[in-house]
């Protein structure tokens, strides 16, 4: 049985609705991994991010025909993540709209350069673990951002780039509602909020959601800028909102919520940064430093910090690694052994490789279970089986959803690999 605590965060935070913010505002929520908003204006209407497919953007506009049949004016793009920015065309219509985007845009749906040395089948395959590609309904209770049972017509084709790029603070018109975009970089460089003053709604991209901060994506990421998101939340936090329609999850409601969101989560990113620095400082090691995190007691308990799609412990690791770099000031790490050379190392020392063998389909704790099947699968000896089971465990009490998908991916990877020899 799934984590309870995830089960409920999959139903309260992705349940499929169009939520009105104000009188002819609306966020669109559980039809897509992310959000989509909507602002009517007096005869056009402005699209926030546009859904990662055109199956699910079709669905959204569909929608909102129930509402109003203002055409889309314009386009505006928080930030560059593909689950953004890839239902465009549909909201256009098949007109030329203006698409309004952060000067730093820089999305991989455009201008790659094939000729970068880069790991692109290991990214493709991290990915397809973090979001349970593949997995059924059941074992993807949902992506920890969004819901796992989604429109996947489309993904990724309805991507319209920038018509104008926008490099710092601005007042904009939407066609009668006054609004200000907002340099606010965090999740990414290019995150550009947009705070409609006279309505009270503050639109943060993926700044905020109500989960504990995706400070990094285990499918792999450049290193994300924890102090400058941590700032930005700050400056959110303090334009007075009373409406937050985040990137991901239910919209919030209540000036002193909205603070207390956004506040709570900066002081969250905050206390990983000093916790990791401090264990640095004393020359812990990076395990030890990732294991003693705890967040402070006055926020620890706060429902939006639930380790539903970020991870506290991998935070600190891409703190520490993103500052000082992968080594940690432990001169025995300044060498390395060989998976198989390391996995005869710990036979001898378990008494053979039959005895390594025993400890692991005896042992109680499962992660201790997975690190000894990787010695006797570096061995040549067969515990696939067997480590997909202590996965297969793992994912079962795991509250954060990239995690279980990622150990159920992996499990059926190794299922299946044994059942093809």
């Amino acid at each position: 049985m799934p984590n309870a605590d995830l089960l409920h965060h999959n139903e309260t935070q992705f349940r499929k609705s169009i939520v009105e913010l104000a009188p002819g505002m609306w966020t669109a929520v559980g039809y897509a991994a992310s959000t989509q908003h909507i602002v009517e204006g007096e005869t056009s209407l402005t699209v926030i991010d546009t859904s990662e497919s055109t199956g699910a953007a079709k669905n959204v506009l569909a929608e909102i025909r129930k509402r109003t049949d203002k055409p889309v004016g314009r386009i505006i793009y928080t930030h560059s993540h593909r689950d953004h920015i890839s239902g465009a065309s549909i909201f256009a219509e098949g007109r030329d709209v203006p698409v309004l985007a952060n000067a730093k845009f820089k999305s991989d749906l455009v201008g790659q350069d094939d000729s970068i040395i880069a790991p692109h089948k290991a990214l493709n395959r991290r990915t397809a673990a973090q979001f349970g590609v593949g997995l059924t309904p059941e074992e993807r209770v949902s992506l920890g951002c969004g819901p796992g049972d989604r429109p996947m017509e489309g993904l990724g084709a309805g991507f319209l780039p920038p018509t104008e790029l926008v490099d710092s603070n601005r007042e904009i018109d939407l066609d009668g509602v006054r609004a200000k975009l907002i340099m606010a970089p965090g999740e990414t460089a290019d995150h550009m909020a947009v705070w409609l003053e006279d309505a009270g709604v503050l639109f943060p991209g993926d700044n905020w959601y109500h989960a504990f901060p995706n400070l990094y994506a285990i499918r792999g990421t450049p290193y994300r800028d924890f102090a400058a998101w941590a700032d930005s939340l700050d400056l959110l936090a303090g334009l007075g909102a009373t409406v937050l329609a985040p990137g991901h999850t239910m919209p919030v409601f209540g000036k002193d919520r909205v603070r207390d969101v956004l506040s709570t989560t900066g002081a969250a990113i905050r206390h990983v940064m000093r916790h990791t620095a401090d264990g640095m400082d004393k020359g812990l090691s990076l395990d030890d430093i990732a294991a003693s995190l705890r967040l402070p007691e006055e926020i620890a308990q706060k429902p939006w910090l639930g380790e539903f799609y970020g991870k506290a412990s991998w935070s600190a690791r891409a703190f520490a690694t993103g500052t000082l770099g992968w080594y940690d000031g432990n001169p025995t790490h300044l060498g390395t052994l060989s998976s198989v050379e390391r996995a005869t190392q710990m036979a001898e020392l378990a008494g053979g490789v039959d005895a390594l063998t025993t400890a692991a389909r005896s042992a109680a704790n499962p992660q201790w279970r997975l690190e000894l099947c990787d010695h006797l699968i570096a061995l040549g000896e067969p515990a696939e089986t067997l480590k997909a089971e202590a996965m297969e465990q793992l994912a079962e009490g795991e509250v954060n959803a990239t995690a279980r998908n990622t150990y159920l991916w992996n499990a059926r990877q190794l299922r299946n690999a044994e059942a093809a020899k």
